[in-house]
């Protein structure tokens, strides 16, 4: 099958079946490897936690990107 073929045939496809596809290409390309994940999830919880205690504060998303494209720029 040719990849427009390919590519054109996924598209016709219901949203949770593109997603699913889309998932699968791209696990193919960065498999999950699960002690990274294993390590990323303590650092959420531990994230969490500061959060929630109060420790560190929230900063709004789009304040985040001004930052960031104001350095960048």
């Amino acid at each position: 099958m040719k990849t427009k073929k390919l590519i054109d045939e996924a598209l016709s496809l219901p949203v949770k079946e593109r997603a699913l596809v889309v998932d699968s290409l791209l696990r193919s390309l960065n498999p999950p490897d699960f002690e990274i994940d294993n390590k990323w999830i303590v650092v959420a919880k531990k994230r969490l936690t500061e959060l929630r205690i109060g420790k560190v504060k929230p900063v709004p998303g789009d304040e985040v990107f001004k930052k960031i494209w104001k350095r960048f720029s």
